[in-house]
């Protein structure tokens, strides 16, 4: 049920999906005034959406950068959140374009600034047996030889309530002490840190994986259109949602 939902919500909140559906509107639509607003507001929608400059400064405003870690401190745990490990046709996994979020956790392990690596990450497939991301990344933590005794994971959660519920259980009944770091991607970490912290955990922001430019921008990213842009957007949709939700919910 929630595959589905989570597969049907993902549809409806793609900008490009409103193109698409404006368009066929304006094509099929036998009304001539109707026929003009569709396709007038597909194109300013293309527009607004693709438009690098926009997506740069709404990226800019929401996303939670890094909070600065106290120096020579040794955090308890480093808690990363699931979304960087896919699964294949085959049942294996494979980092996908999120994996900042592992490399920046294996960082703070091999730099001395956390004693534990918590993973949180289960299974939000229609089957929820066998494959689970904590799972493959457990096993390639210890490929890379890390130690069982600093590795947790959890493997039920698939939504970022269940990564806070889940990860609480494991990290009291270990008895690690907060804060903890919460490690995600910079889209994400705003509302990760509202749940973490509405479930009574301490955490301390350390994003990673920024999906827009924190450089110059081009003249070219004022006016052309981008289709990466375009598709960017979904992630920062979905997040302004489901922060709303979790608001209401509180």
């Amino acid at each position: 049920m929630y595959f589905l939902f989570s597969t049907l919500f993902g549809f409806i909140i793609s900008p490009l999906n409103w193109i698409v559906v404006l368009t066929l509107i304006a094509l099929l639509s036998k009304k001539p005034k109707r026929k003009k607003r569709a396709l007038l507001s597909a194109v300013i929608l293309l527009m607004l959406f693709s438009n690098n400059f926009l997506f740069t400064l709404y990226a800019r405003i929401w996303n939670i950068d890094q909070a600065p870690l106290e120096k020579g401190k040794v955090y308890s745990a480093a808690i990363v959140l699931g979304g960087f490990i896919s699964e294949d046709a085959n049942g294996r996994g494979f980092f996908n374009e999120h994996s900042d979020r592992f490399l920046e956790t294996i960082r703070l392990k091999s730099t001395g600034q956390v004693s534990h690596i918590m993973v949180s990450g289960g299974n939000r497939s229609p089957d929820p047996s066998g494959f689970t991301e904590s799972g493959f990344v457990k096993t390639v933590l210890r490929e890379l030889n890390f130690p069982d005794s600093v590795i947790l994971t959890e493997g039920k959660s698939r939504n970022t309530v269940e990564n806070a519920k889940y990860t609480k259980e494991v990290l009291v009944s270990n008895h690690l002490k907060p804060p903890y770091i919460l490690v995600t991607s910079a889209f994400h970490m705003r509302r990760s840190m509202y749940i973490f912290q509405k479930n009574g955990l301490d955490v301390i922001p350390y994003s990673c994986d920024y999906i827009n430019s924190d450089g110059k921008l081009s003249l070219a990213d004022y006016f052309v259109p981008n289709v990466t842009v375009l598709d960017n957007w979904n992630y920062y949709i979905k997040e302004f949602f489901g922060l709303a939700v979790a608001h209401i919910k509180a």
